[in-house]
């Protein structure tokens, strides 16, 4: 009796069947607790819940039960609560059993996922929270359950909790070199949107783009990158040209402030070289501001000749500066010149004796390696941009826009 009625054990809601616990010599059921779980069992197969609960009571009032009698009681009161729905009576019986020595460490993790899915099915979520939690300190990682910890947060808006441990879920796919799922990213960015984190939600749309190429995910983070006050002053034409280069720069006035910051940063061929995109759209050089466009022309192209006539003398000054930040612009205004055999060294050097920051250092020899078409070295260089502040996030754009082009269409 005491074997058949173990082996119909089982909890269909989470697919777990109960395994025969440890067995003791003395390991059986009486005639009174076996009779009343022979009911409960052939109640429950009838799907008749109450019944079944009404015969493990009767069962559990017996008098001078033996362990393995209340064992195999608690067994048969997890599976009819469990198939009842009733959160707190089966919490109960897979607590004893988890507690219980008779019950095999795997299955006692089974029992911790159940008690978990069973929260979250039942919407009670701060329960599901730290049942979930419970299992994958028993257990250890689990990606479902993860994601299910996730959604748990998520669901009661607890939206600083679920992006640490969405990222951590993501990080952890993605260096396994695996792809995080689709839904566990835009659970990232929906929650960073709500906390108004910017740079967070700007990542998310990154890896969005990244694993699942879709024109709104490119259209939501090229809004990201313009909406984002934490990208500093210093990326503000790096963010101009992605845009640029992946078709969402189409107004001349973004044409006018990219030639404007391009020379601000001492970089006057780079601005000609904008300002000649825009006129070769038919962007620049129409309507009403068309005679100032074309006095910025003028102006960025006698800038472009001074330098030329000075780089050497800016090369030497450069050298012997205590950082690498005049340099690493020396550098770049050689591949701009169409002197890349110069100045990509030169760019590499700046960087090796120290700049303000190395990650937008590195995002400028990235383009600057483009520029001179190598396009492999632009991508190493790309990847090798770190950090929090945006340009990380603009080099994977790149990195996108290189090997992915049809994502940007």
């Amino acid at each position: 009796m005491a074997s058949r009625i173990l082996r119909t054990l089982f909890c269909a809601t989470t697919a777990w069947v109960v395994m025969q616990p440890i067995a003791h010599a003395a390991d059986e059921l009486g005639q009174q607790v076996g009779t009343q779980l022979e009911a409960a069992q052939s109640a429950l197969a009838a799907h008749n819940y109450a019944k079944a609960m009404d015969a493990v009571n009767a069962a559990d009032a017996v008098k001078g039960k033996t362990d393995y009698e209340e064992y195999t009681i608690t067994q048969m009161r997890a599976a009819v609560a469990t198939q009842a729905g009733n959160l707190s009576a089966a919490t109960g019986a897979y607590d004893k059993l988890i507690a219980s020595p008779r019950t095999p460490q795997a299955m006692k993790n089974q029992m911790l996922m159940s008690e978990a899915t069973m929260a979250y099915g039942a919407k009670d979520y701060p329960t599901a929270i730290t049942n979930i939690q419970r299992y994958l300190k028993a257990a250890g990682p689990n990606p479902q359950m993860e994601t299910l910890l996730a959604q748990s947060y998520y669901l009661q808006k607890d939206y600083p909790n679920t992006i640490k441990v969405v990222k951590q879920q993501a990080d952890a796919s993605i260096k396994a070199g695996k792809t995080p799922t689709e839904s566990e990213l835009q659970m990232l960015a929906a929650s960073a949107t709500a906390l108004k984190d910017s740079a967070t939600t700007t990542h998310a749309y990154v890896l969005l783009a990244t694993y699942y190429p879709k024109k709104e995910y490119w259209a939501l983070l090229l809004h990201e990158l313009v909406a984002n006050p934490k990208i500093p002053t210093s990326l503000q034409l790096d963010v101009y040209r992605i845009r640029l280069a992946v078709g969402d720069v189409s107004t001349s006035h973004d044409f006018m402030d990219m030639t404007e910051i391009a020379m601000q940063q001492n970089t006057p061929q780079l601005a000609l070289d904008l300002m000649n995109q825009g006129y070769q759209a038919g962007i620049l050089g129409q309507g009403a501001e068309a005679t100032r466009q074309a006095r910025l022309k003028a102006m960025v192209e006698k800038s472009v000749a001074s330098k030329k006539a000075s780089i050497a003398a800016d090369e030497q000054a450069a050298a012997s500066a205590s950082n690498g930040n005049d340099l690493l612009t020396v550098g770049y205004n050689y591949v701009t010149f169409g002197q890349a055999d110069k100045g990509l060294p030169l760019m590499q050097q700046a960087i090796s004796k120290g700049v303000s920051d190395v990650n937008i250092a590195r995002l400028h020899l990235g383009l600057a390696e483009l520029q001179a078409g190598h396009k492999d070295q632009a991508l190493a260089a790309l990847r090798s941009v770190e950090g929090d502040n945006g340009a990380r996030d603009i080099a994977q754009l790149w990195i996108l826009h290189l090997t992915q082009p049809k994502a940007t269409k």
